[in-house]
């Protein structure tokens, strides 16, 4: 698989991202060294996201990022592009099977390994394990820990992403510990203008290259 599957993971968000923020924020994002890119957007809108999709799509490509879709798989067969399922979101196997070998899918995997080996088994790009910390887009309290994600990384020969909360103060324990991405939704978008998402994003890509 050629995308790269380590870096900084930045996650959209409708609510932080409205008001015509959402291309100028995510290409601060990409421009900062974002990796991935998931659109995040569970508005019955569908032709809306369509075209935000579209537009995001464009943007991945040009700063060379992987663009993954959240929880709909007609619209990531439609673009050609990854998927990420929650637990619940239909069938990983079934989505492998409809996006083919090279496809991005990815796996909430909660705090459970278990979930994590099903994922694997069926064919997941990457686990993702969360909530590590306290997270305003998920709120209640963290799951998933250090210890866990350590275990994860003998266990899995595939790129483990960390979710919830996640802080540039986090990130260095997370990384180390083998997350080799990181997930970011907040403390990347919640920001005063884009120039700050761009300082933000080069903040947590430079984490990667020590």
């Amino acid at each position: 698989m050629s995308a790269v599957l380590r870096g900084l993971y930045a996650i959209t968000d409708s609510q932080l991202l409205a008001d015509g923020k959402l291309l100028p924020y995510v290409e601060a994002a990409l421009k900062g060294g974002a990796q991935l890119l998931q659109y995040r957007d569970k508005s019955a809108d569908s032709a809306r996201r369509l075209y935000d999709a579209q537009a995001l799509q464009e943007l991945c490509e040009r700063y060379g990022a992987s663009l993954i879709i959240n929880d709909d798989l007609e619209l990531a067969a439609r673009l050609g592009v990854g998927l990420h399922l929650g637990q619940g979101d239909g069938s990983l196997l079934a989505a492998r099977q409809r996006l083919g070998p090279q496809a991005i899918i990815g796996a909430t995997c909660h705090a459970q390994l278990e979930l994590a080996d099903a994922a694997a088994a069926n064919g997941a790009s990457y686990l993702a394990f969360g909530r590590f910390f306290n997270s305003q887009t998920k709120p209640g309290v963290p799951t998933a820990t250090l210890e866990l994600l350590e275990q994860a990384r003998h266990r899995f020969a595939l790129p483990l992403a960390a979710i919830g909360g996640i802080t540039l103060e986090h990130a260095p324990a997370l990384i180390a510990n083998g997350a080799s991405l990181l997930a970011v939704i907040n403390d990347l978008f919640a920001a005063e203008d884009a120039s700050a998402v761009e300082r933000r994003a080069r903040a947590f890509s430079e984490l990667f290259t020590n």
